[in-house]
């Protein structure tokens, strides 16, 4: 289905801030505002996301109850459109920010494409200022908050807090079972042998590191930059990777569109060769205090799967020193 010819809506924050509703303790923006950003009718809007419903999980979109729906239209604008008077026979639907990424991979066109964009960094603009700032806050006490965001991980807490010295197996199967309970490990990975966000947990590395950041990752995508960002602005990024085709891969509208974005980013893109399986991080390397972490997953997908981040001991560090020196010269990666 193609957009409509119709004059489509300039993203601003001027004209994106009356669209996006916290329901559920999570920001998102409803189907009709979406139809008419893309410029759909929300009916053929609807039968786009339907046609994949398997692309957009309960995390992703919801249907707002009768309750949740009367309250917004008493409280917002919406309630004098002509959504928001009766023109139609059943309740709307929610999208989260995820969701709202996923669109982009089922509306298409030069259109949905350029809107889509819009939209991914109106709402990175909503969470600069916490990842921005997470050094006010205690980090060990700003995991743990992140890592209780579900009834699962507060089972864990109070388990933790029951337990002394020693557990028995039957408390060490409840552990395992909240770890893999479907409904749980959505968006977690262990890291370090503890259970915590996954963007969480690489943008805690990264804001880690005083000198450089190298990372050796063949495959990546638009959500890899923008984890890094979460770096100090003198920190120096380098990513060696063969930049593998997927649906997510890197292209080179999406690198000139993030460097435009963020000039201050010191981001270099080199080869990594054939040589890697899997992926590698190096904070401030050649430093005293550099670190080598294992990961498990692309920092891209941390979260869809449970995977885990690993520091390296310090007694092999050597071997890690040594694996990166060999890419320092690698030539820059044609995107």
């Amino acid at each position: 289905m193609e957009e409509s010819k119709e004059k489509n809506i300039v993203i601003d924050k001027n004209t994106i801030k009356e669209k996006v509703f916290n329901i559920r303790h999570q920001k998102v923006m409803l189907d009709f505002e979406l139809a008419e950003i893309y410029g759909y009718s929300t009916k053929r809007f609807n039968e786009q996301v339907k046609n994949n419903a398997d692309k957009f999980d309960e995390d992703f979109m919801f249907q707002l109850s009768k309750d949740e729906w009367e309250i917004l239209r008493s409280k917002n604008s919406t309630s004098n459109s002509e959504q928001g008077s009766g023109g139609r026979r059943y309740l709307p639907y929610a999208f989260t920010e995820q969701g709202i990424y996923m669109l982009m991979t089922v509306l298409k066109g030069e259109l949905a494409t350029k809107q889509s964009k819009a939209l991914i960094r109106m709402f990175k603009q909503m969470k600069d200022f916490l990842v921005e700032n997470s050094e006010f806050i205690d980090a060990k006490a700003f995991i743990q908050v992140a890592a209780q965001t579900t009834q699962n991980t507060r089972d864990i807490a109070t388990l933790n807090n029951k337990i002394s010295t020693l557990a028995s197996k039957e408390d060490f199967k409840k552990v395992m079972d909240n770890f893999i309970d479907p409904n749980s490990y959505k968006h977690f990975l262990l890291m370090n042998g503890e259970k915590i966000e996954a963007d969480l947990a690489y943008t805690t590395v990264y804001k880690s590191a005083k000198k450089s950041i190298y990372l050796i990752d063949n495959y990546i995508g638009l959500k890899t930059l923008e984890l890094l960002r979460a770096a100090k602005d003198n920190v120096e990024i380098t990513v060696f990777s063969e930049n593998l085709k997927n649906k997510d891969m890197l292209t080179r509208s999406i690198l000139n569109d993030f460097k435009q974005d963020y000039p201050n980013i010191q981001l270099k893109i080199k080869n990594a060769g054939t040589m890697y399986h899997d992926r590698y991080l190096a904070i401030d390397y050649g430093t005293n205090h550099e670190a080598f972490y294992f990961c498990g997953a692309s920092s891209k997908d941390a979260g869809n799967k449970i995977s885990t981040i690993s520091k390296i001991e310090e007694s092999l560090r050597d071997m890690y020193h040594d694996l990166f020196k060999g890419m320092l010269n690698n030539a820059d990666l044609q995107i």
